[in-house]
């Protein structure tokens, strides 16, 4: 008889992340967690695909999700995470895991904006989001 909790059929129809990729996240995570406070929980999927299709149908690396001002849902964040071997034969491996947890950063400045209720213009946004998440990136790279 077979123990359903045991069976690793699952693996024929699930891709799983990069397991560098999922170490690196989840390191970059604890340093997060350690150095800010985030009031509402925001939950980040890696997701192993090169580009997630956003709710206006463009294709992008990361999004972030909240009910405008409602502080009672929690928000999340998909990244892409599926051209990680592409872009390590491009760029090495470095850069590449650079370029996810660089997604991740500016997604969750979008979350300190909403969470802070800061007025932006769409750029605006867009700016504060790619200036920050270099600044945590930078900040990560002297731990």
């Amino acid at each position: 008889m077979w123990h359903i909790w045991t069976i690793d059929d699952w693996e024929k129809n699930i891709d799983l992340t990069d397991s560098e990729v999922r170490r690196a996240c989840k390191e970059f995570a604890v340093f997060l967690r350690r150095e800010y406070f985030f009031p509402i929980r925001v939950v980040v999927y890696i997701k192993n695909v090169k580009k997630l299709i956003a709710m206006d149908g463009d294709k992008v690396y990361g999004t972030f999700w909240s009910m405008y001002d409602d502080y009672n849902i929690e928000p999340h964040i998909r990244v892409a995470a599926g051209d990680y071997m592409d872009l390590c034969h491009k760029w090495g491996k470095d850069s590449a895991l650079t370029a996810i947890l660089s997604t991740i950063a500016h997604e969750l400045t979008h979350y300190f904006q909403w969470i802070n209720a800061l007025k932006l213009t769409p750029i605006g946004q867009e700016r504060q989001a790619t200036n920050y998440a270099r600044y945590i990136l930078d900040e990560y790279a002297e731990t």
